[in-house]
């Protein structure tokens, strides 16, 4: 029975305690009680977590350093595979669920036989859509997400199919991982999710979207620059998301066309060297092209 069912939640924290403090409570909060919360921290500060000390319901595993979004998961979920639980579910820091969330996931995946399931991601009014899974262009290797900052209607489809799910929160059923694998930790950061999206789809999954069932997301709090002259995203993240996308696209080579990626590429680094050049942002531009080429340099990890 669903309610039986145990569920491992993984949550990477990184900087932004107070809203992993938000996150928490609206887990612990849950109608659905048969949990566990594996809170990874990225940050290591030892101090700041000890309020969890004596809740049986976390399991606090501190990093001496940022070990990045993708070995940290890993981390989480060898644990959960570990001991046992029958489902594991990535939620991102910077989020809070509804009561009913966990509830609702467990029922229509146990109920449809689903493998993998997530739910509609809205923002933190709740009024505009963040995530929706994503699209994926194989004659051009983008990765477009979908229904971005659309408004919320509850007349979409129940259950639908997507291409990718976004690590910000996913549900999955425990026996996945033993077959696919974990998270290719040369990521670190930034598209770990779209690429075991397409392992995934080669062990013939399906990756499906609930979209009765909804959480709120902050956003990318922890990758915003301090300097705001230099925009919303550091230089570093702009380097992984180029790099990562680089090493993404070189790793499922065989998925997509190399006429359309190349000169997707070379359009798209091309309008970030205009765009960060006139704006004086020689530091973007610099990491721009250094993610470029360690993107090229990278070398895969076996699948």
């Amino acid at each position: 029975m669903p309610n039986k069912k145990s569920i491992a939640i993984i949550v990477v924290n990184w900087k932004k305690y107070d809203l992993t403090f938000e996150c928490i409570d609206s887990v612990l909060a849950s109608s659905f009680v048969n949990f566990k919360i594996i809170l990874i921290d990225n940050e290591f500060q030892k101090n700041k977590l000890s309020r969890y000390s004596s809740n049986k319901k976390i399991k606090v595993i501190l990093n001496k350093g940022n070990n990045g979004f993708a070995k940290a998961n890993n981390q989480g979920i060898v644990y959960a595979l570990e001991k046992n639980y029958d489902y594991i579910l990535l939620l991102n820091n910077d989020t809070r669920i509804m009561q009913n969330l966990l509830t609702n996931l467990i029922q229509l995946t146990h109920s449809n036989n689903l493998s993998i399931i997530q739910p509609i991601i809205l923002n933190s009014d709740g009024d505009k859509i963040w995530n929706a899974g994503g699209t994926i262009n194989k004659y051009l290797g983008t990765f477009k997400t979908n229904m971005k900052d659309q408004k919320f209607s509850s007349n979409l489809a129940f259950i639908s199919e997507t291409d990718w799910f976004t690590g910000c929160c996913c549900l999955f059923n425990a026996k996945v991982f033993r077959n696919v694998g974990l998270f290719d930790e040369n990521f670190f950061a930034y598209y770990e999710d779209v690429d075991f999206s397409l392992r995934l789809k080669s062990k013939g999954y399906i990756i499906s979207l609930l979209t009765n069932t909804y959480l709120f997301h902050h956003g990318s709090m922890s990758s915003k620059s301090e300097n705001s002259f230099g925009g919303k995203l550091s230089p570093y993240v702009h380097y992984l998301a180029v790099r990562n996308h680089i090493y993404l696209l070189k790793k499922h080579s065989e998925l997509f066309n190399a006429f359309g990626i190349f000169l997707n590429q070379f359009f798209k680094i091309l309008s970030y060297s205009f765009y960060f050049f006139i704006r004086f942002r020689f530091v973007k531009l610099k990491m721009i092209y250094k993610g470029l080429i360690d993107g090229l340099k990278m070398q895969q990890l076996k699948k």
